[in-house]
């Protein structure tokens, strides 16, 4: 069985997780270690030295988040059958879902492992027999050469990466697109790391099985695990992207994590095949990369996701840490996670009521920004229920408009797709949706509605500037609001993006 997933016959291979046991989920928590509101998400809480973990540990880890300004929006952390550890940083919570980027991919994984478990393809079935209708004109050696196992282990011949924002604009069938991609070098060598790869091994599911990616995973994965709320847009042709765009929370990543810390079995239910599991962090890239799932040091494997959404497993130490994050790339944060885990994990502690009481205190009080100002400006009555027009610009915003009241400022802009409003508190936060667009500054995505916390205030009697948190993604927009005269100078950058982090200046005149 092991052979049908690829692995090879390896000395120790497959001991990283045999050496693992199922543990039940058990009922009830630890109140205290709730750092959120309450959320029924089924697993189970325990103090960290009740585990073998350190909580001053824990503690020195929280530190040096915040010493090196990393943007950490939450953690879950699981060791021996129980959270031990968990904490939002204000406005995240543990209801809310959150945009997971290309930790999507390890998701997209199980649901291959099934598929092939399930006999519906074989890793080494070729990529061009499923598609006859999306192939070329002309199919080079190396592309007819490609197979399933060279999507999984991003071996795909490909010169260059391609990344979901390439893609996500383009309404066309991306199959095609696939089979545009020049394969320069023989599939099964060299390792370049492609959302295309994943996207392909999802259209494969759904070619072979009729169903999303979503739809396939729901009553063999998500609803065993008890996943719910999730969200996962499909792309042209009814496939998900596959390597991104898995919305849901960071239990759930917690619980994929658990799921393969315990070889595939949840509740003493086997979900996912143990030989998967330990294919899925087989070396079949050396010291890289498994199947869709990084590999870190001693044994760690982890899910990665763009701006640091990330699932890490410790099968030596029977651990899972998850986290949601807003930190731009090649920020070497995963380094400083290996800094103290797995040194955290004790193969013994003493009960430490003064660590564990102090982490406690720490997480329910976790915020990113400072509580909002209450602040006036005699600018007000002048621009208040004014329309600003502005010329021909490259974001095609044609207007705006500032209404403001005592407690709120309600922003609206009109752009090609619509008129767009958001609420934001003065002195406060108001949360709501809104379709406010900004594609460019959230790694390509325009969604149709996006949860958003909105507040604002005045630099100084002419500057108002607005904070946008899209607290269901990582990205959190400053706007700067310049007013001279009739004139408006409008700014917008964002904390995190794979592009520019900043629109360019946008000025217009009141109406």
């Amino acid at each position: 069985m092991a052979e049908s997933f690829g692995l090879m016959s390896r000395r120790g291979a497959l001991s990283l997780m045999m050496g693992g046991v199922a543990l039940p989920m058990a009922s009830g928590w630890t109140a205290a270690l709730a750092a959120s509101p309450t959320l029924d998400d089924g697993l189970s809480r325990a103090t960290p030295e009740s585990q073998g973990v350190s909580s001053a540990g824990i503690l020195t880890f929280l530190d040096d988040i915040e010493e090196t300004g990393f943007e950490v929006q939450s953690f879950m952390l699981w060791r021996r059958g129980h959270v031990v550890a968990e904490g939002w940083w204000s406005p995240y919570r543990a209801d809310r879902i959150h945009m997971m980027h290309s930790l999507t991919k390890s998701v997209t994984a199980c649901a291959v492992g099934l598929a092939i478990a399930g006999g519906r393809f074989h890793l080494q079935d070729k990529v061009v027999s499923f598609f006859p209708a999306h192939l070329p004109a002309t199919i080079s050696d190396n592309l007819a050469a490609m197979t399933v196992q060279d999507l999984l282990t991003m071996r795909t011949g490909h010169a260059a990466m391609v990344s979901g924002s390439v893609w996500r604009p383009i309404k066309t069938s991306w199959i095609a697109e696939f089979f545009k991609i020049p394969v320069t070098s023989r599939p099964g060598t060299n390792f370049v790391y492609t959302s295309a790869a994943t996207y392909m091994l999802s259209a494969i599911v759904t070619k072979t099985t009729g169903q999303s990616v979503a739809d396939y995973l729901k009553p063999r994965l998500f609803d065993p695990l008890g996943i719910r709320g999730y969200q996962w847009p499909v792309g042209p042709e009814g496939i998900s992207p596959g390597a991104n765009g898995l919305s849901w929370k960071t239990s759930d990543s917690l619980k994929l994590g658990i799921l393969h810390a315990q070889n595939g079995i949840w509740q003493g239910r086997q979900i996912l095949p143990a030989e998967w599991t330990a294919a899925v962090q087989y070396p079949h890239v050396k010291d890289t990369y498994g199947y869709q799932w990084w590999l870190g040091p001693d044994g760690t494997y982890l899910a990665d996701g763009l701006f640091s959404q990330l699932c890490f497993v410790f099968p030596r130490h029977n651990a899972v840490l998850a986290i949601t994050a807003g930190i731009p790339e090649k920020s070497h944060f995963n380094s400083l996670v290996y800094k103290h885990f797995p040194a955290a994990f004790l193969d013994a502690a003493r009960p430490d009521s003064r660590g564990a009481s102090a982490l406690e205190d720490r997480t329910r009080s976790l915020r990113l920004l400072p509580p909002p100002r209450l602040t006036h400006s005699p600018v007000i009555h002048h621009v208040s229920g004014k329309d600003y027009r502005f010329p021909d610009n490259p974001d095609q915003v044609k207007s705006m408009r500032f209404d403001f009241t005592d407690d709120a400022c309600v922003f609206t802009m009109e752009d090609h797709r619509g008129s767009h409003t958001i609420k934001a508190g003065l002195g406060q936060t108001f949360e709501d949706d809104t379709t406010m667009t900004g594609n460019k500054l959230h790694h390509e995505y325009e969604l149709d509605r996006m949860r958003v916390m909105a507040s604002g205030g005045w630099r100084d009697d002419r500057t108002f500037v607005m904070t946008w948190s899209f607290v269901e993604t990582a990205f959190r927009d400053t706007v700067i609001c310049f007013f001279e005269g009739p004139a408006l100078r409008f700014d917008r950058r964002v904390n995190v993006n794979s592009a520019e982090t900043s629109l360019p200046t946008l000025t217009g005149r009141m109406a």
